[in-house]
């Protein structure tokens, strides 16, 4: 079928659709044509008209109404709704005749009125199709010249016939023209709109092929800064106890490569994820003062050691708890103390809040990061927001960086309602202005952390010893050794006392294996011995073959991913149904994270693995089995 054959159907289709719409128009019409000539006519006329009328428009509705619907349209089916539609014109033009005949010279006038009425109707609701405007505007403008010949009929002179024939086909002709420059428009438009289909859908192919590339380059990325951070935090804890303060060094310097090169890739996921529109804000309950004093807690140390001052102007100005999204809000203010940071040298830098009550009864927000470095110009300022854009190479070249900090802290003041504008000069600082319109919200209770401020290791430790049951009293008669505060007691009443201890059986299932050596080297100072599978398929063999505590599972696998080797794990009938299982993914969305409690997982792990994050979760995870197991023996 050729472009032009396609572009046809398609105008038919849409030709029927407009007659669909139109038929209480139609329907309108013709009731009142029948009123306003019936005393020409009469009623015994009109009538039987209005009634043929009535029927020949629904078969038109009864013919058409698949066709109109979007259905494939056929050479059969297309001539039988032309012959429905030339039905409805010959029908409704078919009033002219009696008019003629029964009116003379004025019923001709009243005549030519119905039949011009017809036919532009009928013109613009053709648009599109040619054959529409044949059947339906043919039989309107064949009425029309055959004025003529009722002319002659009724003597009219021969001038006056010439006259009345010109004036019909004139009108004919310029209802085709009209309708050829209708359908030009049209036909651009429709093109127009089919371009931008396609180029739209085009771009999201692009976007979401680049969102997959980006998502998988992230994930593998993930993998080696994971063993980079878990191998320097490894290699600073042995150099804790060493006097060879270069060894401490060099570990703390490739921990902050890790960290640097972990910040840089969370930042091309979160601009890509910006761009692809999957980017979403919460709205929950937040402590807005915490929140800003834990900011500046995290920042002072670094502040001072440049020998700055960190300035905040909060007061009571600042509401307490407001609805947002605490993570994001964070991240803006993390992103401009760090640009801020960046370039000041000496001075200070400020945190201010303003607050005030809107008519609605929110409250505007606003939060300013100040700084007193070297400023901008007005050049510098127009391209201050542009991702990957610093605006002057020397700062990439001093700084380093990807110049998407203040980009995506712009794009997230869009997702949270707000904007985030700047504002400097040279030699003036800057001050960056985020503006929030936000909600009050009730205080809710902040969870209880048992291990807030307690060292993880420590933690571990302790959750890795069982549960002991009180010693019996010792007998008042046995000796006390001397520089023991505690009575001895038998051997053998020790080993009765004390429950037979094992190692922790962990199975670790990720198909990196740097992944599988980090996690393993993390564990291996608390003497846990592990089982490692390098996809889904195995750990669920591994599983039948003998009983873990615990169970460190990645999300992306080949073949048979972690969620869908959690669910068989969970359905199955293993002694490791019900084993605790950690998610270890580089997908922390919360649709990501959501799908992995739905699958089975207990608790959530972000790579890049840092030793703490990895301890925290096990941590959690013990103690969580053991407080099970304390309800089920008091049971």
């Amino acid at each position: 079928m050729t472009a032009i054959d396609v572009a046809e159907m398609t105008g038919w289709t849409r030709a029927l659709q407009q007659r669909q719409r139109g038929w209480m128009q139609r329907a309108t019409v013709s009731t009142a044509a029948a009123i306003i000539f019936s005393p020409v006519l009469g009623f015994e006329q009109t009538l039987p008209w209005l009634i043929a009328f009535v029927i020949a428009q629904g078969l038109e509705h009864l013919v058409l109404s698949a066709a109109a619907k979007g259905r494939e349209v056929t050479p059969g089916r297309m001539a039988v709704g032309m012959a429905a539609l030339a039905l409805s014109g010959a029908s409704f033009g078919a009033l002219s005749i009696p008019l003629w005949l029964t009116g003379g010279v004025m019923g001709g006038l009243c005549a030519t009125a119905l039949l011009c009425g017809g036919a532009l109707y009928s013109t613009l609701h053709s648009v599109g199709s040619m054959r529409a405007l044949l059947a339906t505007a043919g039989p309107q403008y064949l009425y029309l010249c055959l004025g003529a010949w009722f002319m002659t009929r009724l003597g009219a002179p021969a001038p006056f016939v010439v006259a009345t024939l010109i004036c019909g086909v004139t009108f004919s002709i310029y209802c085709l023209w009209t309708w050829r420059t209708m359908n030009d428009v049209y036909r651009s438009e429709t093109a127009a709109q089919m371009d931008s289909q396609q180029r739209r859908e085009e771009a999201e192919r692009r976007m979401g092929a680049q969102s997959a590339f980006l998502a998988a380059v992230g994930h593998d990325l993930r993998t080696p800064i994971s063993a980079i951070l878990t191998g320097a935090a490894e290699l600073e804890r042995d150099a804790g106890g060493s006097t060879d303060g270069r060894a401490r060094a060099k570990a703390q310097l490739i921990t902050e490569a890790g960290l640097m090169m972990k910040a840089m890739l969370d930042d091309l996921l979160d601009q890509a994820k910006l761009d692809a529109g999957r980017m979403t804000v919460e709205r929950e309950p937040m402590e807005l003062r915490r929140l800003l004093s834990q900011t500046a807690r995290f920042w002072r140390p670094a502040v001072a050691g440049k020998g700055l001052r960190l300035r905040i102007d909060a007061g009571r100005e600042a509401p307490a708890w407001i609805v947002g999204d605490a993570m994001r809000l964070r991240q803006i203010l993390n992103n401009l103390i760090s640009n801020a940071l960046k370039f000041t040298d000496r001075g200070h830098l400020g945190i201010r809040v303003r607050s005030w009550a809107e008519d609605d009864g929110r409250l505007a927000l606003l939060i300013d990061i100040e700084d007193s470095g070297p400023g901008m110009t007005d050049e510098q300022l127009s391209r201050l927001f542009t991702a990957f854009d610093q605006t002057d190479q020397s700062v990439a070249v001093r700084h380093g960086g990807t110049g998407l900090g203040l980009s995506i802290s712009r794009d997230l003041a869009a997702l949270m309602g707000g904007r985030l504008t700047a504002r400097s000069a040279p030699g003036r600082g800057a001050v960056f202005t985020l503006s929030l319109t936000v909600e009050k919200a009730e205080p809710v209770a902040r969870p209880v952390d048992p291990f807030a401020g307690v060292d993880q290791r420590a933690a571990v430790v302790r959750a890795l010893n069982p549960i002991r049951p009180p010693l019996a009293p010792a007998p008042e008669t046995l000796p006390v050794a001397a520089g023991n505060a505690h009575p001895e007691v038998e051997e053998t009443a020790v080993e009765e006392a004390e429950p037979e201890e094992r190692a922790l059986r962990v199975l670790i299932v990720d198909d990196h294996e740097i992944n599988r050596r980090a996690i393993q080297l993390i564990l291996a100072p608390f003497g846990a011995e592990s089982v490692q599978a390098a996809d889904g398929m195995a750990a669920l063999a591994a599983a039948e073959a003998e009983p873990f505590d615990v169970i460190f599972m990645d999300v992306r696998m080949p073949e048979l991913d972690g969620r869908e080797t959690t669910r068989r794990l969970r359905a199955g009938t293993s002694v490791n149904r019900d084993t605790p299982v950690i998610a270890v993914t580089a997908d922390s969305a919360a649709e990501d994270v959501a799908a992995c409690q739905a699958a089975g997982m207990e608790l959530f792990v972000s790579k890049p693995l840092t030793p703490g994050s990895l301890l925290g979760a096990l941590t959690q995870s013990l103690s969580a089995r053991e407080e099970v197991q304390a309800e089920t023996e008091a049971a």
